[in-house]
């Protein structure tokens, strides 16, 4: 196996022999056999251990073990002593606030020691369980790629590796390990497929696992040749405006597996495959205006389009004073203009041109609120800004984003929508305030 190991490790560029690692170390069989192959492979490494407590006198076990492996490998040895329980009060899971704790343990160790990356001892039967883990909770095809051999600054040399092949190794070169007898209690999902699924399904079918390893890495090839035609379907078919995302309601509806790829497209921002079930209902009802909400994020189902945007948009009043020369209003910033002569109307909804005198300094840029009007451009009288919105079928996500712009107690500029008729420039104006989007 050390052969095959160090044949792994040149093949896959795994680890350098200049650096030094730092190998995170249960006392258990993977972990021990994992030190001896980098010890033979010639890898400089310290390692790690954290001695929780949970099973006392064993644990206690483990850690002198560790310390006389520290000793026989000439290695140097990073140790903590936690007590688990209050972690898990606090946390809420034994098990998930141990593994919480382990890491950022270990990203500790490594940064204020200087080593090149942690390395864990997983092994492919591990990676197994992840797999049928991973799927039995409905992860999606994504669950079919179980760990990574490198993910940051984690390294899992041993992932091409069995765990015969480990329990070989160990027993023909007559080294030691420590046993955990918790793995042997079918307390945790995962030792339930150790311990009981696994075997029955080595004893009742020839290939055993080792078929279904041979299907996983034929399904992870499917998965990647997935993910390259969705980037491509997402880049050619959603529409990138500003603050917002735009996808053609028309348009998903032709693709096979339109859930998958909407779901790609919206799990970024927090929407789940059941939300993505919902607005596939909404579409097939015919809803208009139904939006969906996820964290930070808004989906709305307009009548053409879905589209993404911000939940919460947070806007402070901004003043703008007489000598200003510039604003940024949201992510778009504004030259603010003082033109005198003869000036051809900009006519572009985005910009504004208002006439100075009519204004009242400062001015005041804030979120519209319900019961706001004014007098619309080339109209004769007031209507609410609800009601505008509403007949430029303004989008509701989008809704609660306009702005306005207020001179006095009169609103001069619904921005980027329309200004008013009272400060609209004529043949009388001899000075223009001019909103330009740069």
């Amino acid at each position: 196996m050390e052969e095959l190991f160090k044949n792994h490790l040149r093949s896959k560029k795994l680890l350098d022999q200049n650096k030094i690692y730092l190998l995170a170390i249960s006392g258990g069989i993977d972990s021990v056999c994992l030190g001896y192959l980098l010890r033979s492979s010639g890898i400089g490494f310290a390692i790690a251990h954290v001695n929780f407590g949970l099973r006392e006198k064993e644990s206690d076990g483990d850690e002198a073990f560790v310390r006389s492996l520290a000793k026989e490998w000439g290695v140097e040895l990073h140790l903590i002593n936690t007590n688990i329980k209050e972690l898990d009060e606090r946390e809420g899971s034994l098990q998930m606030a141990a593994r919480e704790f382990r890491y950022e343990w270990f990203d500790q160790v490594l940064k204020s020691n200087g080593y090149e990356a942690l390395l864990v001892a997983h092994h492919a039967d591990d990676q197994l369980e992840t797999i049928f883990l991973n799927l039995l909770r409905g992860t999606g095809i994504e669950g079919i790629y179980g760990m990574s051999e490198v993910r940051g600054d984690i390294i899992r040399p041993l992932l091409g590796f069995s765990s015969a092949e480990i329990i070989s190794y160990m027993v023909q070169n007559s080294l030691k390990w420590r046993e955990d007898s918790s793995n042997q209690k079918n307390e945790y999902k995962r030792n339930i497929l150790r311990n009981k699924v696994f075997p029955l399904l080595e004893e009742g079918f020839t290939e055993g696992l080792k078929g279904m390893d041979s299907s996983f890495s034929r399904l992870k090839d499917t998965g990647k040749a997935f993910f390259f035609l969705y980037e491509k379907w997402k880049n050619e078919m959603v529409i990138k405006e500003g603050d917002y995302q735009y996808l053609s309601i028309k348009e998903i509806g032709k693709i096979p597996g339109k859930h998958s790829m909407l779901y790609y497209w919206l799990r970024d921002f927090g929407f789940s495959f059941a939300d993505v079930q919902d607005v596939f209902t909404s579409i097939e009802k015919g809803e208009s205006g139904k939006t969906f909400y996820a964290g930070e994020s808004m989906l709305n189902k307009d009548r053409d389009y879905l589209i993404l945007g911000k939940n919460d948009f947070e806007w402070e009043p901004k003043k703008i004073e007489i000598h200003d020369i510039s604003i940024l209003i949201k992510d778009k910033k504004y030259d603010i203009l003082q033109l005198q002569g003869e000036i051809d109307i900009d006519k572009s909804k985005e910009n504004a041109m208002l006439d100075f005198d009519k204004l009242m300094f400062p001015l005041v840029i804030k979120k519209w609120k319900s019961g706001d009007r004014f007098i619309p451009l080339g109209m004769d009288k007031p209507k609410k800004i609800s009601d505008l919105l509403v007949d430029l079928k303004v989008p509701l996500i989008q809704k609660k984003q306009v702005l306005v712009l207020w001179s006095g107690g009169e609103i001069a500029w619904v921005v980027g929508i329309r200004i008013g008729e009272l400060f609209k420039c004529d043949s009388k104006t001899k000075k223009v305030l001019y909103f330009k989007n740069r």
